[in-house]
Order: structure tokens, then C-alpha cells, then sequence
């Protein structure tokens, strides 16, 4: 997050030369908990995307002349969904043969590739992770809000990998690199809509946790209590950064 962030680690790509689609998302559990929700895998739109996760329906088809076979499983997410209805299901993230078919449609061509099925197997690693951890920082703004809501959840989201956002803009202007992703990822605060913001930055190589990006999360500034709550933490970050050490309390000396 920035100056106004929470948070700094995230994932990497095994393959530098594979491009795979946008990360998709992802505690009290208060409420009545049903079936997992699908995870989405940004794409070209049509009539049958879900518009809470540009996801068409889950195709979990090997491809024409597909090179090796590939994993089916899903893994349920620590991501809890906002329904319609009131209730809580949790994000699921997609198989590994999801995620090629969603690669494919993008118009990438394995062929074209030196790419072997552990690549695939860490790739889902890469992204899951990824989305557990910007969540965990979303939670770190939401803790702001916790006497007003407890339990936050995440009802939508879209990858907007090629607009960058403003802050993104400014600092490529001052030299540092622009986000490899981005992500508009929309907040439920118990019946109050919440947008954030998610800039993703390559960390370098990935660890044994399978992080490697730094991410930037902020609320968007789109209304004044997300900007309100941007300069609390903007403050408190300068005054137990900078002026912190200085109000510590002495120690007795005898």
C-alpha cells in the first residue's frame, strides 16, 4: 500500500514468459456459510460472464492438443462472498485447467512456450497466494470500521491490468516502475459498498510461500470517508515512523 498502505508482499511468476490472466480474489464466521463461490479469471465479455467475476462458466475441458493433462481440483479460498440473499459463501479459486483454458482465450499459445505442467501447478500456487494476501491487507483498512462491521465481505471484483491508476501514473512519472496488475476489488461493510484499489508490483524471485509481488492497497478515493480514512493511516504511519521513537516513555535509572 504505499504511503497510505498496509502492505508490501505478495508472488511471482515462475515462468517470466507466461502470461497468465489477472489475479482473482479471494473472519468471523457469524453467518449461515454455504457452498464455495466461483473465482474469477478476467476475459473478453459476453453474455454468459458473471458480473461479479468476469468468469464465464467454469470450463474444465482439456484443450484441442493439449500437451499434458491437468489438474481439476479448486481450492476454497479464506475470502467470504457478500450474496444477494444475505448469506456468506467463500471464493474459489480456479483448477489449473481452468486457469490454461482462461489463457488460451487471451490468446496465449503454449506451443509458442517452453512450459511443463509443475509450471501450472505453481502458477496457481502464485495466484492463489497472491489474493490471500490482499485480502489480509483489504482487512487491515476494514479494521478501521471493525465497531461498524465485524465482518466484511468481498462482493466483486475486476482486473484492470492495462488502466493504471493515478498513483500509479504519478510514481512512473517520478521513475519507479508501473504495476505488472491491477485490481478494483468492491468490499461489502455490512450493507455499505467499499471500493479498493490493488496495485501489483514484481517483488523479484519467489519465496518458499510463493510470494513475490508487492502490493499497494488503498481504498479508492471516491468518497470522503476512504479518503478520510487514508489520511488517519497516512498520519499515524509519520507519527510512529517518524516521531514515534521520541514518545517512547524513559526508563527508570537507579
Amino acid at each position: 500500500m504505499g504511503n497510505t498502505v498496509f502492505a508490501d508482499t505478495n508472488m511471482n511468476k515462475p515462468n517470466s514468459n507466461i502470461n497468465p490472466p489477472s489475479e482473482c480474489p479471494m473472519h468471523n464466521k457469524t453467518e449461515t456459510l454455504n457452498r464455495p463461490s466461483e473465482c474469477p479469471v478476467q476475459h473478453d465479455k459476453s453474455d454468459e460472464v458473471n458480473p461479479y467475476n468476469m468468469m464465464p462458466p467454469a470450463n474444465q475441458q482439456p484443450s484441442p492438443g493439449q500437451p499434458f493433462s491437468l489438474s481439476v481440483q479448486r481450492q476454497v479460498s479464506s475470502i467470504p462472498r457478500a450474496m444477494p440473499d444475505g448469506s456468506t459463501e467463500f471464493w474459489v479459486y480456479p483448477s489449473q485447467q481452468m486457469f490454461w483454458n482462461a489463457m488460451l482465450r487471451k490468446g496465449w499459445k503454449w506451443n509458442d512456450e517452453d512450459i511443463k505442467q509443475k509450471d501450472m501447478e505453481d502458477i496457481i500456487k502464485i495466484h492463489n497466494a497472491n489474493n490471500e494476501q490482499a485480502w489480509q491487507e483489504v482487512l487491515k483498512w476494514e479494521a478501521l470500521h471493525a465497531k461498524e462491521c465485524g465482518h466484511p465481505r468481498l462482493k466483486s471484483f475486476g482486473g484492470k491490468a492495462t488502466q493504471y491508476s493515478p498513483r500509479a501514473r504519478i510514481r512512473s512519472w517520478l521513475g519507479y516502475e508501473l504495476p505488472f496488475d491491477r485490481h478494483d476489488w468492491i468490499v461489502d461493510r455490512c450493507g455499505k459498498e467499499v471500493k479498493y484499489i490493488i496495485d501489483y508490483y514484481d517483488g523479484g524471485e519467489v519465496d518458499s510461500k510463493y510470494q513475490f509481488a508487492m502490493l499497494d492497497v488503498r481504498p479508492a478515493l471516491n468518497s470522503f470517508e476512504n479518503a478520510w480514512d487514508r489520511m488517519k493511516v497516512m498520519y499515524m504511519r509519520y507519527r510512529y515512523q517518524f516521531i514515534g521513537d521520541n514518545e517512547q516513555p524513559k526508563k527508570l535509572t537507579t
